[in-house]
């Protein structure tokens, strides 16, 4: 009977129904790491990415070092950026073990995706080295939603002992010719107290009009933009 399940669910874990692949993927988070792991090791290996991402979802739920394993074989060996953003999710809730391979990921890609996916993961947590190793990265990044997601992440960096380092990035990037990165920055100022972040801050202010004019889009805002709001939003609280 339990055989006959397991073979139901594996299928559901397939069907064109988006809902039954996420009632299975439930169903299978239930049962024992050593029934579901194998499991999700195979649809690991599918041809469909939506499979794999499926499978990455999965593992995250079996804090297991097999399931560790199978995370850091897709993060290493996938190259679909929704299949490594989602693996990069499930990796980060295993806790320290999951930052170095997390950090050699975002070197390794450069997609806007699993670069934006990882610095966000990090914010709110005590790696501010390895965040900071990121951002200084992510500044040199060609797309522009992966350099704002870097500079937002400078707001921790200010309130860690690294402070004097992300003031001398954030001392350039006030002085930007573009007013997006202006706006970034004088967001990642807010807060601190420190006299030459508040001086920053008035060399980076952007004029109310120019807010306003970004936060009417919002409504149309790409993925990538998203992220990035998500972030503002939560530094200003």
């Amino acid at each position: 009977m339990e055989r006959q399940r397991i073979e139901q669910m594996q299928m559901r874990l397939r069907s064109e129904a988006l809902n039954q692949r996420k009632e299975a993927l439930d169903e299978l988070a239930e049962f024992p790491p050593e029934v579901a792991v194998p499991i999700l090791e195979k649809l690991a290996s599918e041809r469909d990415f939506a499979l794999r991402r499926l499978a990455a979802m999965g593992l995250g739920n079996h804090r297991t070092d097999a399931a560790f394993h199978a995370l850091q074989q897709m993060v290493s060996q996938d190259q679909d950026a929704n299949v490594l953003a989602e693996a990069a999710n499930s990796m980060f809730e295993f806790g320290e073990a999951a930052i170095p391979p997390l950090q050699q990921l975002f070197e390794r890609s450069d997609h806007w995706l699993v670069r934006q996916t990882i610095i966000s993961l990090l914010i709110g947590t005590p790696y501010n080295e390895v965040l900071l190793a990121m951002v200084r990265q992510a500044l040199e990044d060609n797309t522009e939603t992966v350099r704002e997601t870097g500079i937002l992440a400078l707001n921790q960096i200010l309130k860690s002992p690294l402070q004097p380092q992300a003031l001398i990035l954030l001392s350039e990037l006030a002085q930007n010719a573009d007013w997006r990165t202006r706006w970034r920055t004088a967001t990642a100022l807010h807060g601190c107290q420190d006299p030459q972040a508040k001086q920053l801050l008035a060399q980076a202010f952007l004029t109310a009009g120019q807010i306003r004019q970004v936060a009417s889009t919002r409504s149309s805002c790409s993925d990538k933009y998203r992220i990035i709001i998500l972030l503002q939003d939560r530094f200003h609280r």
